[in-house]
């Protein structure tokens, strides 16, 4: 099973590996960065496999770089609440 395949493991995959960023001491803006590189490969690279990875996409290709940034820095928050 992938990472990919359901909405909510991907959620607990991101906070795992944002908690493994900060443990190795990235720093916010790091995080954001490799966050917007992410976004980028798998908008390009990736099918969504469920609906909420579609819209995602969808706002990810609708997006400047400046609206990717924030869309990047709100998913980050998203799993940081979690």
């Amino acid at each position: 099973m992938s990472v990919l395949d359901d909405f909510s493991t991907w959620k607990v995959f991101l906070a795992n590996k944002l908690e493994q960023a900060k443990d190795h001491g990235m720093s916010n803006d790091a995080i954001t960065n490799v966050a917007q590189h992410v976004g980028d490969y798998l908008s390009r690279h990736v099918e969504p496999e469920n609906k909420e990875e579609l819209v995602l996409q969808e706002l990810w290709n609708a997006a400047s770089k400046e609206e990717q940034e924030a869309l990047a820095s709100t998913m980050i928050k998203l799993v940081q609440n979690k």
